[in-house]
């Protein structure tokens, strides 16, 4: 028995036009501020500004990767990549979080070894500094909030900027309190708090990013209602040796193997447009179905 491809190419990623200057906007502006940031951090000694500053130029990078996903993503299949390069989305969003966790890393260590040497700086200065991150981090997260749903990357994309003003808020009062306190301490130790927030918010992407990297069935599907939907179809009788996985942030796919009544196999076109639909409210825009007929044996080890 043959295969019978279902293949089909919507574009159910955000459409590139805007997100080009999303991204361009957000690398610009968060670049200019991981130099402000870094320059007064070194000239007041301040390692929030400096921790700040870190997990914004990682920010730079993280944007800067996922606007390149976003473009290979668009280039055309060919006889090397058959799919394109749509798992390049993927990669890049499981890079962007270790890359963020490793900062974390960094950023934990220097606080620990600073809290019980603290350093006076000036806490206007760090708070007016901290102040401009919120703007600057706030704009980028609005930038990219209407597309956040739609794909991992520019979901990751809207986490670090959204974490990174709330971040900066933090420093805000850090600032203030070291303004009229002199509690040096409280600088390595807001730190740390960013540290915690920043793992927080960056696990679950983390997780989801691996998962799809080695295969896995995607984040809120199941592969019992994807069956019992596939059952509804009129001639399918029963349905194995099914896989579910992810072709980009955006693309899903599946395989299967479809028992199918032996007075129906004639009209198997038509259940397969029928397949296609409902796989299509079930965000799965490519499947590749085996048609068999029903009481002839599977002769994949692997069929259940």
């Amino acid at each position: 028995m043959g295969h019978d491809h279902a293949h089909h190419h919507h574009d159910h990623a955000p459409k590139l036009d805007h997100l080009n200057t999303a991204f361009i906007v957000g690398i610009i502006l968060n670049s200019l501020f991981v130099v402000v940031e870094a320059v007064v951090g070194f000239a007041n000694h301040s390692l929030s500004l400096l921790t700040d500053a870190g997990h914004n130029l990682s920010d730079v990078a993280s944007l800067a990767l996922a606007l390149l996903a976003f473009k290979l993503s668009k280039m055309r299949a060919n006889n090397v990549y058959t799919y394109g390069y749509k798992r390049s989305t993927i990669v890049v969003s499981l890079l962007n979080a270790i890359i963020l966790v490793g900062a974390v890393g960094i950023i934990a260590y220097e606080a620990i070894m600073r809290i019980g040497h603290p350093q006076p700086i000036s806490g206007i200065t760090v708070a007016w500094v901290a102040f401009a991150g919120i703007l600057v981090n706030g704009v980028t997260a609005w930038l990219f909030m209407r597309d956040k749903e739609k794909d991992l990357n520019v979901k990751g994309a809207y986490m670090h900027m959204a974490v990174d003003a709330l971040v900066s808020l933090g420093v805000v009062v850090s600032g203030i309190i070291i303004y009229f306190t002199k509690w040096y301490w409280i600088d390595s130790a807001v730190s740390l708090i960013i540290v915690v927030v920043i793992i927080t918010g960056t696990w679950r992407l983390l997780m989801d990013s691996i998962r799809l990297e080695i295969d896995g069935v995607p984040k809120q599907m199941e592969l019992n209602k994807i069956k019992a939907e596939l059952l509804k179809a009129k001639g399918v009788k029963d349905v194995h040796h099914m896989h579910v996985w992810a072709l980009s942030t955006t693309e899903n796919a599946l395989t299967a193997h479809l028992v199918i009544h032996t007075e129906e196999m004639a009209n198997f076109n038509d259940i397969k447009h029928d397949l296609r639909h409902r796989l299509e409210h079930l965000d799965i825009q490519h499947s590749t179905f085996e048609p068999e007929f029903a009481g002839e044996p599977c002769h994949e080890k692997i069929c259940s």
